[in-house]
């Protein structure tokens, strides 16, 4: 029984790895299709966006099963229980993503009003966040998640300075309201992405300690 028990926990975390590896992909095409105006590129994150969905449910059955079947105990249990919450964050990263793929189809004939280095910057964070937030959970290893959580400033910090951005070229003129409120916009799906990441990394860490702190994202 242990045996098996311990086959879909390894089963488990595989799903994760492969999911984190879809949702790290997801903001990387965002990314690619935002500085490089490729709306053929951000309409294959919007059309991934599905895959990633069937795998959640894949996930979230293996989760009931083990619960219901195998009855886990202590950080078996907790460790299940933090997957299931994981993978809801995950899907609103996917979900993000494909936002920001969206509007990306919508800029990819506009002139953009300046480069987009503290974007892109905020990207290559958040890739980075969801990795190590997933990495912690299937190692255990609580001073990752605990990186991932200190690491969510730079990603805050970096919206603020774009949101300054917009609204000084708002200020110069108000016909560049729309552009800027869109460029924006994909910002704070990044900065969300990464609060997302925060969230994995709390439940690493209650997978772990038993302790959590509630965090809720939209």
């Amino acid at each position: 029984m242990r045996s098996r028990f311990e086959e879909q926990l390894a089963e488990l975390n595989d799903n994760l790895i492969e999911m984190g590896g879809l949702i790290k992909d997801a903001i990387s095409k965002s990314k690619k299709a935002l500085e490089e105006q490729d709306a053929i590129l951000a309409r294959d994150v919007i059309e991934g966006d599905d895959q990633i969905d069937d795998l959640e449910k894949h996930i979230e059955s293996l989760c009931l099963k083990i619960l219901l079947r195998q009855q886990p105990v202590a950080r078996d249990l907790r460790a299940v229980s933090a997957a299931l919450k994981m993978i809801a964050d995950m899907e609103r990263i996917a979900d993000h993503a494909a936002d920001i793929a969206e509007l990306c189809e919508y800029l990819s004939g506009k002139k953009y009003l300046k480069e987009l280095n503290r974007i892109s910057l905020m990207a290559e964070a958040t890739i980075e966040m969801v990795s190590m937030s997933i990495e912690a959970f299937v190692k255990s290893d609580s001073v990752l998640a605990h990186n991932v959580i200190s690491y969510d400033d730079t990603v805050d910090n970096l919206y603020i300075t774009v949101k300054m951005d917009m609204i000084e070229f708002i200020h110069r003129d108000i016909n560049n309201g729309e552009h800027c409120f869109d460029l924006l916009q994909i910002a704070k799906y990044y900065e969300r992405i990464g609060d997302h990441a925060v969230n994995i990394a709390e439940w690493a860490i209650f997978s772990i300690s038993g302790k959590h702190k509630e965090t809720q994202v939209i």
